[in-house]
Parts: structure tokens; sequence; C-alpha cells
């Protein structure tokens, strides 16, 4: 199984879902970390913009080598994403490359631009690779399930559906994590803590060590059929 983790700047993808993306990678499968943008534009003191997009790419490359992912960064400019067809078309183009079985991506209400804009292009995108009405490099239709992701900047109404256990491989997700620079020195929040807390919080609940959680895209955690579903009559 293909599975794409596809965030809106390096980090993103890695903060949200990187212990679930080890966890796939380990039993086989082939996971790819996709960066919309590289986040560029939180560059530090005395760095410039154009240095830090560079400088997130290797981090980003670091963390995937931890995690035994492929990781793609577009030149997309950070805090300037907008929702048009070019966009759709080339993140749709990718997928029929990829062929992922799922994709995981922002929760939809997110107070950054960017993480709501990234959830909509892969809805979007989710459509047009799932055509073959669309003619897209001369690549085979694909069609791609999605779930959400957690990210602090993505919380309202953001209730958990699944909670995947992680434990074996969070020790290895938090190192993936402190490969970026903001992840470990940002002065504006503490992301380090927040993922390691939050991953503990989930594992209580779970009832594990450590877990993440994936959401439902809205209107599709109906399930319908003969019987409860895992209570078969």
């Amino acid at each position: 199984m293909n599975l794409v983790v596809l965030g809106a700047h390096c980090g993103d993808a890695e903060i949200q879902a990187g212990a679930i993306a080890y966890k796939y990678a380990k039993a086989g499968h082939r996971v790819t970390f996709v960066h919309l943008t590289a986040g560029e534009k939180g560059n530090p003191a005395g760095i410039s913009i154009e240095d830090y997009r560079e400088q997130k790419i290797r981090e980003s490359e670091k963390a995937a080598a931890l995690l035994g992912v492929d990781t793609i960064t577009l030149d997309y400019k950070d805090a300037e994403l907008t929702f048009n067809d070019e966009i759709v078309t080339r993140v749709a183009t990718l997928m029929r490359e990829l062929k992922p079985k799922t994709v995981i991506t922002h929760w939809e209400k997110s107070i950054h631009p960017d993480h709501a804009l990234c959830a909509q292009i892969v809805q979007a995108a989710q459509l047009k690779a799932g055509l073959p009405g669309f003619v897209l490099e001369g690549l085979p239709a694909h069609f791609y399930n999605y779930f959400h992701s957690e990210n602090w900047e993505d919380m309202e109404e953001y209730v958990p559906d699944i909670f995947v256990d992680v434990s074996v491989e969070f020790d290895t997700y938090l190192e993936a994590l402190s490969q970026y620079w903001f992840v470990m020195n940002s002065k504006s929040f503490r992301y380090y803590d927040y993922y390691q807390a939050l991953g503990t919080v989930r594992g209580c609940v779970n009832r594990t060590k450590y877990a993440q959680t994936l959401k439902y895209p809205t209107g599709l955690n109906v399930r319908k059929g003969p019987a409860i579903p895992g209570f078969d009559l």
C-alpha cells in the first residue's frame, strides 16, 4: 500500500502523522511526505527566506531518513497558497504518480490559511485524480481516500475518529521532529513539548503508551451496511 502525508509546509506532515508514517514504512509500505511549501517565511533572525527554505528542505530530508519515508517539497510560496485549478491539477497529477491508497492531510478548520487551503486542495485533487475524464500527463486515473490529522493550529471542531497505537514508533518520531530548527527553538510555540504531550494524552485514551489520531472528512464517518460494524450477525 502507498501512503501519502500531505502538508502545507515542511514539518506539518511530520508533526501530524510522523509516527503513523513510520509505523507503515516499517511494515513495508511506501510512504511519502508531500509539502506544498517549505514554510520558509518563519525564517529566524539573520537567515534569509531563501536560505531558510533550503534549510527546511534539508531538515525534511533528515526527518524522512529517520522515518524511512520519501519526501517531496513543491515550489509554492509559504503563506501565499491559493485555491485554483493549477495547484489542484498539479496535486492530482502527483497523486496519480504516487498512487496512494490513503492520503493524510490537515483538518479543514484552521487558524492558518495555508492549512485550510491544503485540505481543500486534497479534496478537489481526489476528484480530479480519480476521474478518467481528466487527462493528466497520460497517467491512468487513481482514486484515493483521505483522513485529517492533528495540528495545534487546526483544532477547531477536531474530534478524533481513529486512534492509532504508535508506542513503539514514538521515540523515533520525536527524534525526527528534533531535526527541525523551529520545533526545537521556536519562541512562539513549544512544538516538541506539545506533540510529546499530545501523543501521551491520546495514548491514555487509547489505553496505550502513545497514540496519534485521524479524523474522517466531514460527512464520511457514516457507515452503511447490514449490521453493526465489527459485530456481524
